[in-house]
């Protein structure tokens, strides 16, 4: 019943820019915390966005502060990711879902996964 459809990939080159979205189903949207994910080839799947539940807090690891953004709509139940300044090295594919809590280990809410949408920077 949980439903996560991410869009807004494609090719960029590095310096460029691209904004992500996630439409989301099948849950309470506004009572928790989201997320975006994205996994590499040959690299494990990586947290690299979060936003509290009424957007407030946001979080971000080293390698992308300063050049992404999460925000959220939670009238229409849809998160956001804006990436500025690519760079190779975040080629891969991104995907939006649902995190237990802002604080702490976080840990998926559900066992769901959308399709995801692939990113992809090279000159």
């Amino acid at each position: 019943q949980v439903q996560l459809v991410e869009s807004g990939g494609g090719l960029v080159r590095p310096g460029g820019s691209l904004r992500l979205s996630c439409v989301t189903s099948g849950f309470s949207f506004s009572s928790v915390v989201m997320a975006w994910h994205r996994q590499a080839p040959g690299m494990e799947r990586e947290l690299v966005a979060t936003i509290s539940q009424f957007g407030a807090g946001t979080k971000y690891p080293d390698s992308v502060k300063g050049r992404f953004t999460i925000s959220r709509d939670n009238d229409n139940s849809m998160v956001y990711l804006q990436m500025n300044n690519l760079k190779t090295e975040d080629t891969a594919v991104y995907y939006c879902n649902a995190l237990e809590s802002y604080n702490g280990t976080p840990r998926p809410r559900y066992n769901v996964w959308g399709q995801g949408t692939q990113v992809t920077v090279s000159s």
